[in-house]
């Protein structure tokens, strides 16, 4: 039900998965009226059915305009965050009553694609801890019927692209060091520098060395080898390691 794109981190390159994590995500959502589900999603069991008013692009777009910007949205049941120490899929599976609060995110963008009387296809942009089934469950009861995500399709985080993406396959065929890219690639946009020997030593010890340098709070540092000794942030006057890769 759900593809799309998903970034693998490897060796010390896991060390920058909270980065890529903190970039938007975009996606392709289909959403089914009319049936909502327990788990928010096709894959779960029918739990309500409910008629569907007449639709018209006005008054979806008037819909859909409610949930873009920061909102409070209460994240499905059948989720992975915990209710008193427990996932709260594993209460929900045994029967037990899940109550989550509500979390701020931001929907960047919310489009509405093709449309009939009983499906919407929307393209989302949005932040960390967005949950798409639960989208779908809200302009469902907005629009003045229930409903559930039929299809996902994750189509970029952060700066990775589908595009660009390369299947299992691929990866079999090719072999893994074939289809890496470089851990620059987790932030393409920041500045490089080039760091002398002695330069270099500190930074891999955890010690600030000063340069001259635009801020920036990412900063990719290469050793005269050209390998990347680290990421680090500027203040205009120190470079501070932040990850030693």
């Amino acid at each position: 039900m759900a593809s799309g794109v998903l970034p693998v981190l490897l060796g010390r390159a896991t060390r920058l998965a909270d980065f890529i994590q903190q970039g938007r995500k975009t996606y392709s959502a289909t959403v089914q009226l009319g049936v909502a589900t327990d788990t928010d999603d096709a894959q779960g069991a029918v739990i309500r059915e409910c008629p569907i008013p007449p639709l018209s692009q006005d008054l979806l777009r008037e819909a859909l305009s409610k949930f873009e910007g920061e909102i409070l949205q209460v994240p499905p049941a059948y989720s992975a965050l915990k209710v008193a120490g427990q996932r709260a899929y594993a209460v929900a599976r045994r029967g037990g009553e899940v109550a989550l609060a509500p979390r701020p995110i931001t929907i960047h963008e919310l489009r509405l694609g093709d449309w009939s009387p009983t499906t919407l296809t929307l393209q989302v942009t949005c932040s960390k801890g967005t949950y798409i089934r639960a989208l779908a469950r809200d302009i469902a009861v907005a629009l003045g019927t229930v409903g559930h995500l039929t299809v996902l399709v994750r189509t970029q985080v952060g700066s990775f692209c589908l595009d660009d993406a390369v299947t299992l396959d691929d990866i079999a065929a090719r072999g893994a060091p074939a289809t890496c890219l470089p851990a620059s690639q987790a932030i393409p946009d920041a500045p490089i520098f080039s760091a002398t020997s002695d330069q270099s030593l500190k930074l891999l010890n955890g010690q600030p060395i000063a340069v001259q340098i635009v801020r920036s709070a990412s900063v990719w540092v290469y050793d005269p080898t050209g390998s990347l000794v680290c990421l680090a942030s500027a203040d205009g006057t120190l470079l501070r390691p932040l990850l030693v890769l």
